[in-house]
């Protein structure tokens, strides 16, 4: 579910903010991000472009790179009315997997579960999800009445900031995050929270950042 922040930048009403944040449960991200120092606002301006060609154009990537351009904002950089007049260029890239199954038993049942959901940081590689991970069991009573699955998705947003002067990459990050549901419109505004959380933050590390309805996101180091 979109995040209460990422709502409000696109105008919704009040009282359909609090209806949306009673509603939502935590969103959580692992967030990488690479970066030099980035230069001090001072009057500089960027412009959001599509890193993914097929997406030029589309009224869905507009949407949500006007939710990036927000942010870009709030750290004090002005909108370019174009790429070709823009001193940076933000790069964006978004997608979700095909989904995949995961099986679970009630506690105490069988000899355990093994899920590595939240593994360390190396799967997220561009926008091709799925490729050679291993969601495995350990549970010789899957036949049994406890025992339940359901899909899960793994969707991603990938920014990338290029000085277009002499082309120097000022920074790269990547946000990954693992759900229930598939569609985008819920899951980006909250990977751009996230990515864009204690923004630039410390070149090389990697977060679990959780969104909050409150605006008070959790950052913490991944285990």
């Amino acid at each position: 579910m979109p995040s209460f922040k990422s709502l409000a930048r696109l105008g919704l009403p009040l009282a359909l903010l609090v209806g949306v944040s009673a509603c939502a449960t935590p969103f959580k991200a692992d967030v990488s991000r690479f970066a030099v120092p980035l230069p001090a606002p001072q009057g500089q301006t960027f412009a959001v472009v599509a890193e993914d060609p097929k997406l030029a154009g589309g009224l869905e990537f507009a949407l949500y790179a006007d939710m990036v351009a927000a942010e870009m904002q709030q750290l004090g950089y002005n909108r370019a009315s174009s790429p070709e007049s823009a001193n940076m260029l933000v790069r964006f890239d978004y997608g979700v997997d095909n989904g995949r199954e995961r099986v679970r038993t009630d506690p105490g049942v069988g000899g355990g579960f093994a899920d590595p959901f939240w593994g360390p940081w190396g799967r997220f590689g561009g926008f091709g999800y799925g490729r050679g991970w291993g969601y495995g069991f350990n549970d010789p009573f899957l036949g049994g009445p406890n025992v339940r699955s359901y899909t899960v998705y793994t969707s991603g947003i990938d920014v990338k900031i290029d000085r277009t002067a002499d082309g120097q990459r000022l920074f790269e990050g990547k946000a990954e995050a693992v759900s229930r549901t598939n569609r985008l419109p819920n899951l980006v505004p909250n990977l751009v929270d996230a990515i864009f959380t204690d923004f630039p933050g410390s070149s090389g590390e990697t977060l679990r950042i959780t969104i909050r309805d409150d605006g008070e996101n959790t950052v913490r180091p991944t285990r």
